[in-house]
C-alpha cells in the first residue's frame, strides 16, 4: 500500500498504540533510546505488511505488539544486556575511594514516567503500566534469555492468553509455559521481587518523604539524609561501576560530594519508571546551577530503600532537563529552599 491516503489512515490508526508500544520496547530492551529505535522499525514492518492485516484474526493492537515483539528479539541478537552496577559486582567499601568508570557498558536507562501512555479513564491501568516499568524489575528482565523475556512480558504485564503468545513467538503452548516458569522462577530470586507494591510517584507519603529528602540534601544534612534510609539502602551510580549499600555508607559517599562539589545543590522533582525522581543541579563556579545527574528512588516502609543515580547526557535529554536551572525557574517548597514539585 502507497497511496498518501493508505499512508494517513495507518498513521491515524497507529497513532494510539505508540506510547504503549515505546514502553513495551523499553521493557524488552532497557534503554529508551533503542526503544524509539525499535518504535521506528516496527512502524516500518507494519506498514509494508499492512494492506495483508486480517482484523478478522488479531486486533491492530495485538498485530502490532506481535511485530514489535519480533523486532526487538531479532535486536537483541546482536545487543548486551543492559545492567546496573549491583549485578555485575560486589558492592565497594570505601566511599571516599576513586571511582571506576565503566563507559564500555551499555548501562540501563530510566524511563520518562511522562511517556507512558494515558489511562483513557481507567487510572488503574496507568499505575499498573508504570509498576511493569519499575528499574529494578527491568533490570532484572536484562538476565533472562530474550525469549524468556517476551514471554513474561506477554503474558505477565500485557495477559495475553498462552496459546497466542505461543503464535507470536512462532512455538507451542507449552514451551510458551515452560518459558514462564523458568521466568518467574529467576525473578524470584531477584531484589524486584521484595519491592513495595506498585503506587503512583506522587503519592502524599512518598512524595513527602523525598520531599524530606531533597531539602536535607541541599541544606547538607548528611545526618538527617540518613535517618531517611533503610539499614540497607543501596547508592548505585551508572556509568561508573561503583556501588555501595547502608546507611553509613551512603552517608559517607554523599559527605564526599558536597567535599568536592560545594552544598549548593538544588533538585527538581520529577518520575521514572513508576518511581519519585530528582533531578540535581550542582553550583558552579559561575553561580549557575548546572545538571548533575538524575536520581531515580526506590521507597520501602517509609524509607529510601535504593537510590539509582544517573550522569548520562542522553538521559537528561529524554527527560528534557535544562542543562542549567534559572533563577526563579521553580516556585519553592513549602517547609524548604530550592525547586518544587513540578517539572
Amino acid at each position: 500500500m502507497t497511496t498518501s491516503g493508505g499512508a494517513e489512515e495507518f498513521a491515524g490508526r497507529t497513532a494510539p498504540f505508540r506510547g504503549e508500544l515505546l514502553a513495551h520496547c523499553y521493557r524488552m530492551l532497557g534503554s529508551v533510546h533503542d526503544a524509539e529505535d525499535l518504535l521506528q522499525e516496527t512502524m516500518l514492518r507494519a506498514w509494508r505488511a499492512y494492506d495483508r492485516f486480517d482484523e478478522r484474526r488479531a486486533s491492530l493492537r495485538t498485530w502490532l505488539y506481535r511485530i514489535a515483539t519480533n523486532a526487538c528479539l531479532t535486536a537483541l541478537e546482536k545487543r548486551d544486556r543492559r545492567p546496573l552496577p549491583s549485578a555485575i559486582g560486589a558492592p565497594g567499601d570505601d566511599p571516599e575511594g576513586p571511582l571506576t568508570p565503566g563507559w564500555e557498558v551499555p548501562w540501563l536507562q530510566p524511563f520518562p514516567d511522562a511517556l507512558v501512555p494515558p489511562a483513557h479513564g481507567d487510572p488503574a491501568a496507568v499505575v499498573a503500566a508504570r509498576g511493569s516499568l519499575r528499574l529494578a524489575l527491568v533490570a532484572a528482565m536484562q538476565f533472562l534469555p530474550a525469549r524468556q523475556r517476551a514471554v513474561l512480558i506477554l503474558r505477565d504485564v500485557l495477559d495475553w492468553p498462552a496459546a497466542e503468545v505461543a503464535e507470536a513467538l512462532g512455538t507451542t503452548t507449552a514451551a510458551v509455559n515452560s518459558a514462564l516458569q523458568r521466568a518467574r522462577a529467576r525473578l524470584g530470586e531477584t531484589a524486584a521481587a521484595g519491592e513495595d507494591g506498585i503506587g503512583e510517584p506522587a503519592d502524599p507519603a512518598r512524595r513527602a518523604l523525598i520531599d524530606r529528602y531533597v531539602t536535607a540534601f541541599e541544606n547538607a544534612d548528611v545526618a538527617t539524609l540518613e535517618r531517611l534510609l533503610t539499614e540497607d539502602v543501596v547508592l548505585e551510580m551508572p556509568p561508573f561501576l561503583d556501588w555501595f549499600t547502608g546507611r553509613a555508607a551512603y552517608g559517607r559517599f554523599i559527605a564526599r560530594v558536597f567535599a568536592m562539589r560545594g552544598t549548593g545543590w538544588r533538585m527538581v522533582p520529577t518520575s521514572a519508571n513508576g518511581q519519585p525522581a530528582v533531578a540535581a543541579y550542582a553550583r558552579g563556579e559561575d553561580g549557575r546551577h548546572h545538571l548533575h545527574t538524575l536520581q531515580v528512588f526506590t521507597v520501602a516502609g517509609g524509607l529510601v530503600r535504593r537510590n539509582t543515580v544517573f550522569q548520562d547526557a542522553g538521559v537528561f535529554t529524554v527527560f528534557g532537563l535544562p542543562a542549567v536551572l534559572e533563577p526563579g525557574a521553580f516556585p519553592a517548597r513549602a517547609g524548604g529552599a530550592g525547586p518544587g514539585n513540578h517539572m
